[in-house]
């Protein structure tokens, strides 16, 4: 992967990691047409370019992340203001333990199932099926009128957290799936797409540990056989500032409710993809 590849795939990370359009679809279909190595197979690259989105979500949601951390360990009948419009002590708290149920349903498939599903269910076929579920989940989250809940509950969390381990599949959005299913449950749009968002930092962080083991086991000269540090400066840089750019939008369109224009990009897109692995 030379620089120039680098910094396709980077900003279609960047991207994509936030849109509900499915990162892991959009980087197997950019890699097959730029004629790339699978980037999942440079261990690198993609330690690289997800560390590199978990920064961009931290300086977009900074306020939310310090608010969180500061609530966790203040005691005492003190109230303390919420960015969410919230005056409770123990909301900070709350907030923190859905995030942490949330984890619950990836935690499982990452430790135990993560080879199986990567085996079992590879291919651009998959990746157009998949895509055409996210237009589907954004069409229904989009047309559904449920009731408006004020705030995210524990059990809305899991749900939404199951939604996040069925993404693992290649095409299906994380964020499209997470955000469509909050949404169906009737949770507030914005404070729903900041919680998709925060949800996904310790998973992407844990894996990236597992990665930079498995990096140290192999060795760094064999890891870094298929990209070079330029190129992998340039592919985080990428995903990095795009990253930025996404997270940011994303929570402005789940506000405005413009989720179906991605559920008529993923369907247009699933229907080529199919069209092009069964007929050419």
């Amino acid at each position: 992967m030379d620089w120039l590849q680098a910094l396709i795939m980077g900003i279609f990370q960047g991207l994509t990691e936030y849109l509900p359009v499915s990162s892991s679809g959009h980087l197997a279909l950019a890699g097959e047409l730029l004629g790339v190595e699978d980037p999942e197979k440079v261990m690198t690259f993609t330690v690289a370019v997800h560390i590199a989105t978990v920064f961009s979500t931290l300086v977009i949601l900074w306020k939310e992340i310090s608010w969180i951390f500061k609530g966790l360990f203040k005691t005492g009948s003190a109230i303390t203001p919420s960015p969410y419009g919230i005056r409770s002590l123990n909301e900070e708290q709350n907030y923190a333990l859905n995030i942490l149920v949330s984890m619950i349903p990836i935690g499982i498939v990452g430790l135990f199932f993560k080879d199986f599903v990567e085996q079992a269910f590879s291919g651009l076929i998959i990746v157009g099926c998949c895509l055409l579920v996210t237009a589907a989940l954004l069409a229904f989250s989009y047309f559904s009128k449920p009731r408006a809940k004020e705030h995210i509950s524990t059990r809305d969390a899991f749900i939404i957290g199951v939604a996040q381990c069925i993404a693992v599949l290649p095409g299906l959005s994380r964020s499209g799936s997470t955000i469509g299913t909050g949404l169906l449950l009737g949770d507030n749009k914005e404070r729903l797409a900041k919680f998709s968002f925060l949800m996904v930092i310790p998973p992407i962080l844990g894996e990236a540990v597992l990665n930079v083991r498995d990096i140290m086991a192999t060795g760094f000269e064999q890891a870094m056989s298929g990209i070079s540090m330029p190129a992998l400066l340039t592919g985080f840089v990428a995903a990095f500032a795009t990253g930025c750019l996404a997270c940011s939008w994303m929570i402005n369109l789940v506000k405005r409710g413009k989720m179906i224009w991605f559920a008529i990009y993923c369907a247009v897109l699933g229907t080529a993809t199919l069209v092009w692995q069964l007929c050419f």
